[in-house]
């Protein structure tokens, strides 16, 4: 009984006879009309985009960014005692400058010059009040050594400009006298430094024109794919600008958008750029040869690119502040590239397709002279590949696991000061503190009591007297009495892994103990612990996003391809690509593999690495197994077929990789911790992905699966719409 029939002993699906060759010409589809237009009216084409892109940016340029951070989530501690701050007038709401002084013979004999310094900060815009470490004796180290002033500033961080935060640092750092260091820390402050030149993204723009130049050995075929991105990644980022008017979008999106517009832009490009290549080889005109690579290669396209928008949507529902505004973001970017794709490419294929002919013919008549064949070296690699295919699986799967291990031990959270270049003040502030008053100064836990101020001095001798706590300060009421708060200075660093469990155990043992006791209600907060509530919200959070993605892209491919096991074997594999690039980072930046600072895994950049790299591997995917599909649909010929769709596409395959591998990996030249964890990410994702997943695990696994692989079953197959990714045939 065939299987479609859903009963009795699984065989094998019978093999359909072979679709007859017919003389007639197969009739264009949606893409390939779209490309037709755009080919018929190329100078139209051309000009809404370029209009587009003049549009938006100088709306943009007019408008000007709007960017905040926000990582607030309601119902967590944190959070709850963030807004009691706020409502009950408390000064721990409000953000600061800690400007912080060392000097080896103490700092009782700079007290005229520091003080007229701070007399000048007070005087400055953007300043509310300056306190000065002579008049508060904890603000001075034991050995009297270094000592700190706190800069309240006149609204949150990210609401002062910049131009008054550096200001503020100059004005200090003017008091520098020899024997007297002055640095300056503070969120502001990290905000204000100078983060760099865009080096990574300039040797992204390099390294993509050198290997689009290696792959097509022409520099008009090797600028469409990038002319078509750069127009994409520029519409994209002025649109940002304007949406963050908006909606909440947080400040580190615009290099992010860059590098994901970037990568996924000259990706889509190359996979179109490519089938029309293939096209012309055969003997289209660029006319025709436009209208099928679209068909094609443009539904690749089109399906891939909303499984990343699907993933990236996927993220608002998490409801983590600023990462739904980076999701948004990226998904417009994504969006845009689709779009670029789809319609600008083919105008310029309009422009350029006499020339880029001629060179292909060219290439076409010098391979055949050789008596090579394109594509045999792929070829090779897939009959050897299929000769032994459960080693090659076998082999390959292990390896991915062995990386993707470290991953289960993964730490979140967030870079602070502590992270930055050695040469910050941010940083020598950090490490100035920590020298003079512990590690645990530099993250102090917020413990609220709201009661009485009796409950509040009950609650912080109970919290002295608590394990992995170094010091606390007196119970300070709140302007209108309802509650006291008391400063928790942990044993450990802000990063520590003691720290956590100290947040922990405060909520989970003490707390309640003290509760009980006081009747006061106690809630633990502050950055530190807001840091975790993140963490712990991700990590909460995350399993069931990854099912609805999992999910959702997975009947996309059950519509596309009409078979079960497909989509199964797709998602595993997909997971294992995003597994080990976590796993990677975990040892580098986790675990400080070659000289790099240990510390945890940036919070939101796990579900941010899996939608993005989710729905990539399904561009490769539908991409390889589509062509795949094609020569099935032709000969069907298992072996054959997968031997011929990795011929035809293990070449542009490996080629768009390494141009997402060098642009996300040109990101590690960044100073900034989080984007350099970014690009390690995406890019070792993209080499397991591009190298190892697609190049060998899918056609062991292919092989394997025999022409299971094409199997839906019977009750499916009548329930699922027709989702063709080929040309259709009779429409």
């Amino acid at each position: 009984m065939s299987p479609n029939r859903g009963a009795g002993a699984p065989v094998a699906p019978p093999v359909p006879p072979l679709a007859p060759d017919g003389p007639d010409k197969p009739p264009v589809g949606r893409f390939g009309a779209l490309a037709g237009w755009a080919q018929r009216h190329r100078w139209v084409a051309l000009l809404i985009w370029v209009a587009v892109l003049a549009a938006v940016t100088s709306g943009a340029a007019a408008a000007g960014s709007a960017y905040r951070n926000d990582f607030s989530l309601p119902g967590t501690d944190s959070q709850s005692a963030t807004d009691l701050f706020s409502k009950h007038g408390s000064a721990q709401a409000g953000d600061s400058v800690d400007i912080v002084l060392k000097d080896g013979q103490g700092l009782d004999g700079r007290k005229a010059a520091v003080e007229e310094m701070l007399a000048e900060v007070k005087r400055l815009p953007g300043v509310a009040e300056v306190r000065s470490p002579y008049a508060d004796a904890s603000a001075v180290s034991e050995d009297g050594t270094i000592g700190y002033a706190t800069v309240t500033l006149d609204g949150k961080a990210e609401a002062v400009p910049k131009e008054e935060v550096t200001a503020i640092i100059d004005t200090a750092k003017g008091a520098e006298q020899d024997g007297l260091q002055v640095e300056l820390g503070g969120d502001a402050v990290r905000g204000a430094e100078d983060k760099g030149s865009p080096t990574a993204e300039l040797a992204g723009i390099v390294a993509a024109v050198v290997i689009l130049g290696v792959l097509f050995g022409s520099l008009v075929a090797a600028a469409v794919p990038l002319i078509t991105a750069l127009f994409a990644v520029g519409s994209a980022l002025g649109l940002i600008v304007l949406a963050s008017h908006l909606f909440t979008i947080a400040d580190f999106t615009p290099p992010i958008t860059m590098l994901v517009g970037l990568g996924v832009g000259v990706d889509y490009a190359l996979l179109i750029f490519y089938r029309y290549r293939h096209e012309l080889t055969a003997g289209a005109d660029p006319a025709d040869a436009t209208r099928k690579a679209l068909d094609a290669a443009g539904r690749t396209v089109f399906f891939a690119g909303c499984t990343v928008i699907i993933a990236l949507l996927g993220l608002v529902a998490l409801g983590l502040g600023s990462l739904q505004g980076v999701a948004l973001a990226l998904a417009l970017t994504v969006l845009t590239t689709m779009a670029a794709s789809l319609v600008l490419l083919p105008a310029l294929l309009a422009l350029f397709g006499k020339r880029i002919q001629r060179h292909v013919l060219e290439h076409r008549a010098r391979t055949a002279a050789t008596g090579r064949t394109e594509g045999r070296r792929w070829r090779a690699l897939a009959a050897v590949v299929q000769r032994r295919p459960l080693p090659s699986l076998m082999v390959a799967v292990l390896a991915l696991l062995a990386l993707s291990a470290p991953a289960l031990g993964m730490r979140l959270g967030f870079a602070d000061a502590g992270n930055d270049p050695r040469t910050a003040t941010s940083r020598k502030a950090y490490d100035l503190l920590a020298e003079g008053f512990g590690p645990g100064f530099n993250g102090p836990l917020v413990v609220l009591v709201q009661g009485d101020e009796a409950a509040g001095r009950i609650v912080r001798a109970k919290l002295a007297e608590a394990g992995g706590v170094a010091a606390v300060s007196p119970a300070l009421p709140s302007e209108d009495g309802a509650l006291s708060t008391v400063i928790v200075y942990p044993k450990t660093a802000p990063q520590d892994e003691g720290t956590t469990d100290l947040v922990h155990r405060l909520r989970a043992d003490v707390a309640p103990d003290l509760e009980r006791d006081t009747g006061a209600e106690i809630l633990v907060g502050g950055a530190t612990a807001a840091s975790q509530d993140f963490a712990d919200t991700v990590s909460r959070r995350l399993p069931l996003f990854v099912a609805v993605v999992v999910g959702l892209s997975s009947l996309l491919l059950m519509l596309v391809f009409r078979s079960l096991l497909i989509p199964v074997k797709a998602a595993l594999l997909n997971l294992l690509s995003i597994t080990a690039a976590l796993g990677a980072m975990t040892l580098v930046f986790q675990h400080g593999w070659f000289g790099v600072q240990p510390g945890p895994i940036e919070a939101f950049l796990p579900v941010l690495i899996f939608a993005i790299v989710f729905g990539l591997s399904m561009d490769y995917e539908v991409f390889l197994v589509g062509r795949i599909h094609e020569e099935w649909e032709r000969t069907r010929d298992h072996s054959l077929a997968v031997r011929e769709g990795l011929a035809a596409t293990g070449k542009v395959i490996t080629a768009a990789g390494a141009i997402m591998i060098v642009v996300f990996g040109a990101f590690m030249l960044s100073s900034d911790r989080m984007l350099q964890q970014f690009g390690l990410g995406l890019a070792v994702a993209i080499l397991m992905d591009a190298l190892v997943i697609r190049c060998l695990i899918v056609p062991a696994a292919m092989q394997l699966l025999g022409t299971w692989a094409w199997w839906l079953p019977a009750p499916l197959a009548r329930r699922l719409p027709e989702v063709a990714l080929e040309r259709p045939a009779d429409s």
